[in-house]
């Protein structure tokens, strides 16, 4: 390779590096060209998956500041899933395919500058996508201002039954207050012809 062509290569890296939200280090050794283009599928458009040479990656990761640890992983055959958008769901899609075709072997990576070993990312694997958390999360708020609307509903409606209770006992408390006091006043009547 050619000293332009390789500071080309390093350019583009360090392009990759710097615009991806993660990286995934894989070593691919074994998987033939069809099942590294089912994989690129897989991916889709959320990553991008590059065979690259390691010194060349070195260079490049170097130069974008990435974690010294991302950089000891290079060793053997590597490739790598630049990740823009969701890593949850890039590294789902390269665990699944990983243990379909045991040749693919995830080494790590790094996340938002973070770096991560490989059980990190299968655990970042086992997560939830994120427009699933976002349902999720909406669902719950919106369970929590129905309830709030409910609440508030209810205390008119609970202060009116009050009232209206207050109402029904004083007129009940009345009514027999009322008994007895007509009661000698009848009596008096009664008597008064009498005479």
């Amino acid at each position: 390779m050619a000293k332009a062509e390789k500071a080309a290569a390093v350019a583009e890296l360090k392009s990759e590096f710097e615009s991806s939200s993660g990286a995934v280090l894989t070593e691919y050794r074994g998987l033939t060209v069809a099942q590294l283009k089912e994989l690129r599928t897989n991916l889709g458009e959320n990553a991008k998956f590059a065979v690259v040479k390691n010194t060349l990656t070195k260079r490049a990761a170097n130069e974008a500041g990435v974690d010294e640890q991302f950089r000891e992983l290079l060793e053997g055959p590597s490739a790598i899933a630049f990740v823009r958008g969701d890593v949850v769901e890039a590294a789902k899609g390269l665990r699944d395919f990983a243990k379909a075709n045991p040749l693919l072997v995830i080494k790590g990576g790094f996340i938002d500058g973070k770096s991560m070993d490989a059980a990190e990312i299968t655990r970042l694997a086992d997560l939830e996508s994120r427009e699933v958390l976002l349902a999720k999360l909406a669902g719950a708020m919106k369970g929590s201002m129905a309830n709030a609307a409910a609440l508030f509903n209810a205390l008119p409606t609970q202060a009116a039954q009050l009232a209206e209770a207050l109402r029904a006992k004083r007129e009940a408390a009345g009514e027999t207050a009322d008994a007895p006091a007509d009661a000698p006043a009848a009596e008096a009547a009664d008597e008064a012809p009498a005479e």
